[in-house]
């Protein structure tokens, strides 16, 4: 996937250490499909290189408004206008409070101020010592910007360059990354609350042992990703898997099937869409052994008896809310085969308004799917594509039903 194929990206440098993070974040630009134009203040060129940003970009770097390339000697109206985006990525306090009262006595502050606002977005990444940060004046500052239109991102926590810890520090290329992608995604969900269940559950034997399944949370994980990109806050419930939380996502961790109806019986009055996709086990061991169960050379199996596990799904869809409207519910089905006939039904089962079917074993840790979506009109096939694009097709066909 290139996320941001045909997207033209002007990224701005303004002093600070944290050039040294904006070399990697054109790369990554690059990477995902964008044309990144660098243009950096003089400041900046004292922490990193016009060659080394001309090399990572693939294209001749500007520094001075004064520069005589363009035919027009008017590169802050040229590169303004060609850009889809400004990304300024280090934004020093200095260059904030610039901004702020319109100065534009540099390249960069000057494409800024003369951008026309209403077509091109400018994105700031801040980059500064805790105690700069936390200044009224700055924080002052970083309102009336995004007052006047700009988009401020968050800053990081940690360790800083000048030996403090705190807030401040700009945000790793990854997460800016991020933020652009979304940046450019529609907000279809905007004032939804999504509720994502994601994973499988374990249900253990013993200390040591126990029952799960193949599900690797990969495609819940990547409809969370992608409710929060269509403006949503979002809540992951997730069972034990290995993978990182989407950025901007709340997460709750669980193991069992009971801890994980007990964490959603929690989180469910204040969603407004829940999307069922944990693969959650139909049957847990009755009792759990205290100690680990030994193989004691005699020969003999231990017995096991199991006790059916609560179905979440329909006990949630079965709510009040849910009845009313107020909550919109999403079942998943994995099935081995006949996917048709048994999501048709298993909709039916859960009493949900959608339910969504693939085939298990075809994706249990796979990085990409094919779904079936079964409603009361009848099937959509969603064809095998990265799990990300699903998901967002997935949300798109939510958003569209809670619009109608």
């Amino acid at each position: 996937m290139n996320d941001l194929a045909g997207k033209h990206i002007v990224l701005g440098l303004s002093g600070g250490i944290a050039c040294y993070k904006a070399a990697e974040l054109c790369r990554a630009l690059v990477k995902e499909g964008a044309t990144v134009q660098v243009v950096m203040t003089e400041a900046a060129e004292q922490f990193t290189t016009a060659v080394t940003m001309q090399a990572l970009s693939g294209r001749p770097v500007f520094t001075s408004q004064w520069d005589a390339r363009p035919g027009n000697n008017m590169a802050h109206i040229n590169l303004s206008r060609e850009a889809d985006a400004i990304m300024v990525a280090p934004a020093s306090a200095d260059f904030m409070a610039r901004l702020v009262h319109g100065r534009a006595d540099d390249l960069l502050s000057l494409m800024c101020l003369a951008r026309p606002i209403d077509r091109v977005p400018l994105i700031l990444a801040p980059a500064m010592n805790r105690e700069m940060w936390a200044h009224p004046a700055t924080q002052r500052n970083v309102k009336q910007l995004r007052a006047d239109g700009a988009t401020v991102l968050d800053v990081g926590a940690g360790e800083q360059a000048c030996g403090e810890t705190g807030d401040g520090r700009m945000l790793e290329p990854d997460e800016l990354l991020y933020d652009l992608t979304r940046f450019f995604q529609p907000k279809p969900l905007a004032g939804q609350h999504v509720l994502v269940s994601a994973g499988p559950t374990f249900e253990a034997i013993d200390p040591v042992r126990g029952l799960t399944n193949l599900s690797s949370g990969k495609m819940g994980f990547a409809i969370a990703r992608a409710a929060h990109e269509a403006g949503a806050q979002v809540t992951l419930v997730a069972g034990p898997v290995g993978l990182p939380t989407p950025r901007g996502v709340g997460r709750v961790n669980v193991k069992s099937a009971l801890n994980m109806q007990k964490s959603l019986d929690l989180l469910v009055p204040s969603a407004t869409v829940f999307v069922s996709a944990a693969a959650v086990a139909d049957w847990r061991p009755a009792t759990s052994a205290e100690h680990k169960i030994k193989k004691d050379g005699s020969g003999e199996v231990p017995t096991l008896s199991f006790v059916e596990n609560p179905d979440i799904l329909v006990a949630i869809a079965a709510s009040p809310r849910a009845k009313s409207g107020e909550l919109y519910c999403v079942g998943f089905a994995a099935e081995s085969h006949d996917l048709e006939e048994h999501a048709q039904a298993k909709r039916k089962r859960k009493g949900v308004p959608l339910l969504v079917g693939n085939i298990g074993p075809a994706t249990f840790g796979q990085d990409d799917n094919a779904l079936l979506l079964v409603d009361e009109r009848g099937m959509k096939e969603l064809p095998r594509a990265p799990k990300l694009v699903l998901a967002r097709q997935l949300v798109a066909e939510i958003a569209r039903r809670l619009s109608t």
